[in-house]
């Protein structure tokens, strides 16, 4: 495989799609995320691109809910993100890194002038931001910067500036976790002063005020991106610093939020493999008495929670395949299912939504497979598309196939269920499995224009592309998800097999052409299924796991490793060995592609080096691709455009769509 494909057909052809989808230099918003809203207005992040370089930057948009009218309210440089609104809607205070890139600091904006002024700074960057309920502060989470990114915002390490040392000079891991740790720091708009009001000492990954002299938090005490796994929610005094704990789990946490009293606390537990990705239980704390209880969401997972009055919480998450809007009343202690989704669902990793007064109305990010990211209100239990960001339909008429649930039986009898996307022309199809990362996430209907073009140019070409959710999964609840523990590529991996068996025998997949890809975990095992069965004609391993040990020992998330396979590497031929990819190499049959960015935190490039040389070392076909300035998965274009390419690439030369 050539280094450079600038020149070849299928690198053009990603590049005109992608062109076609993202409109460069267009001035048309191309996608959305941080919706805020007053009921009239939706504010949000919408991405403009000018040029195919990079990430396209984010601009703080408004939208009426009524006519669709859209402006752009500012214009950079550099990135504006994560817009909140006033309690009193005067100003919206956002995150803008045009000081310099990376550095994210806070924004306020007069939403009919559109003129904006920057706040005071804080020693780090911000990753997010809330008002308090009067409306006279707002809350900063701020990073170090050396801190880590979450995994599913790519993986990589914050820095600022360039180094004035000597190229010549190593770079030096210190004794403990050093630089990265994460804190709270207040803004008083009366005053224009901050102030970080997080006590030393302790880790903070995401805070919200609870009543007007505390905040609630998620704490540990280190700010390794393992510690996450372990976090407590403790109630910090922002006067005094006094804390107290609150809540422990013995698994995850996130989404605290606070009534505006701050006299009930909820947050979300569950089972996660990845930080920023909580999806489960809502255990609401009495802050006065310290009971905590499980609310009853109707086999909901929820991965939102927001308080709208001292009463009535809005709550967003899963249910299976479905998206779910529901409002907790506290008074009448009953959860009411305000929408769900049927051919839409909410954008994002997980749904979220933005609500307007007390009775579950809300405004949220509405998409499908072949469906752009859309501005959607919900009032009265009924949803209403109010502005679509993406190409006309006519613009994809080429590459447009169907969308289908599919469920089959497990070997031991459970139900699984997955997404099926076909081509158009008659079965048997070639089969392209993509399995999803965590192992703790799920697949729900998404827009493959935003980072999926190489699924849209295999659907052009006559492949299905399925899209299984093993046991693990999300949105079924933690008894599905619990049994992943310590079996992680064991009975999930039978599921997905499952899978293909049953699209085989009804004659969707041909056979003797089916291709296997994924990332991070999916890209763990699309290698490690590749080791125990043989049938696959193409694998394409993103980012993947592969040896557990140095896993362990060099990614930035071992409590991960430790914790999903409930052994230690000392182990000597326990977990650690039975179920790492390369232990098994030399079974291998598929013509691998191992993808990996140098920068990843996560799952590191030597996870798919390693593999690639025992594959090599065994005499399998392997082709290693490392991105230079990528990390965990492949993010930005042009590098975007040359992945598409090669990945439609392999699977062309292994399993041709035309037999």
């Amino acid at each position: 495989m050539q280094k450079d494909i600038r020149e070849t057909a299928l690198y053009k052809e990603a590049e005109d799609l992608y062109r076609k989808l993202r409109r460069p230099g267009s001035g048309l918003l191309s996608d959305v995320a941080d919706i805020s809203t007053d009921g009239t207005h939706a504010f949000f992040a919408g991405s403009l691109a000018e040029t195919l370089t990079g990430t396209p930057p984010t601009r703080i948009c408004a939208t009426h809910l009524t006519t669709g009218d859209t402006r752009v309210l500012t214009f950079g440089p550099g990135v504006d993100r994560l817009p909140k609104l006033s309690p009193d809607g005067a100003r919206i205070a956002f995150l803008s890194d045009r000081h310099h890139s990376g550095d994210f600091q806070l924004y306020l904006l007069d939403p009919v002038s559109g003129a904006s002024q920057p706040a005071a700074r804080v020693n780090g960057w911000v990753e997010y931001l809330q008002w308090s309920p009067d409306g006279k502060r707002v809350l900063l989470g701020v990073a170090c910067h050396g801190a880590d990114v979450a995994g599913a915002q790519g993986a990589v390490t914050s820095k600022q500036g360039a180094s004035e040392a000597p190229s010549w000079m190593p770079e030096v891991a210190p004794a403990d976790t050093g630089d990265g740790w994460r804190s709270v720091w207040v803004f008083d708009l009366a005053a224009d002063s901050v102030r970080q009001v997080s006590p030393v000492g302790l880790n903070f990954w995401e805070a919200t005020w609870c009543g007007a002299d505390s905040f609630a938090a998620l704490v540990s005490l280190d700010p390794g991106e393992g510690a996450w796994y372990s976090a407590r929610l403790d109630i910090i005094a922002i006067d005094t610093g006094q804390r107290r704990e609150v809540y422990a789990s013995s698994v995850q946490m996130g989404w605290p939020a606070a009534s505006p009293s701050g006299s009930k606390l909820a947050v979300v537990e569950a089972l996660c493999s990845d930080r920023g990705l909580v999806a489960g239980d809502v255990q609401l704390v009495d802050v006065a008495s310290g009971e905590v209880r499980r609310l009853d969401t109707r086999a909901v997972d929820v991965t939102y929670a927001e308080w709208r009055s001292n009463s009535h919480l809005l709550l967003a998450g899963h249910r299976n395949l479905e998206t779910v809007i529901g409002l907790y009343d506290a008074t009448s202690d009953s959860f009411v299912e305000m929408w769900h989704s049927h051919a839409v669902t909410t954008g994002g990793l997980y749904a979220t939504a933005a609500g307007f007064g007390e009775t579950g109305d809300c405004v949220l990010v509405g998409e499908g497979f072949f469906r752009a990211p859309e501005i959607a209100v919900i009032r009265d239990g009924n949803y209403q598309t109010v502005k679509s960001f993406g190409p006309a339909g006519s613009d994809l008429e080429d590459l447009v196939g169907t969308e289908e649930q599919v469920s089959w039986v497990a070997g031991d009898g459970l139900e699984i269920c997955g997404l099926l996307l076909r081509p158009k022309g008659e079965a048997p199809y070639p089969l392209v499995m993509s399995l999803h990362g965590g192992p703790v996430w799920h697949w729900r209907p998404f827009w493959l224009g935003r980072r999926s073009v190489p699924i849209l140019m295999l659907l052009k070409r006559g492949y299905a592309v399925f899209f299984p959710n093993p046991r693990g999964s999300s949105g079924r609840g933690q008894s599905f998800v619990r049994p992943v523990l310590g079996d992680i590529g064991g009975a999930d991996g039978h599921d997905c097999l499952a899978g293909v068996d049953h699209l085989v025998q009804c004659g969707v997949a041909d056979p003797k052409r089916l291709g296997i890809s994924g990332g991070s975990y999916g890209g763990y095992m699309s290698a490690w299924l590749t080791t125990q069965d043989t049938r696959f004609a193409a694998s394409v391993p993103v980012s993947p796991i592969t040896n557990y040990v140095t896993e362990h020992l060099i990614s930035n998330i071992p409590h991960f490793v430790s914790l999903f396979l409930t052994d230690h590497y000392r182990n000597s031929g326990g977990k650690y060995f039975e179920r790492s990819p390369i232990m098994y190499a030399h079974k291998v049959k598929t013509p691998t592609l191992v993808v990996c960015g140098a920068l990843d935190r996560c799952t590191p490039a030597e996870e798919a080096v390693q593999f690639h040389s025992a594959l090599r070392e065994s005499a399998v076909e392997s082709v290693l691709l490392t991105y230079p300035e990528e990390g965990h998965g492949v993010r930005n274009f042009p590098a975007l455009i040359d992945y598409a390419a090669r990945f439609v690439f392999w699977f062309e030369s292994h399993m041709p769509a035309t037999s």
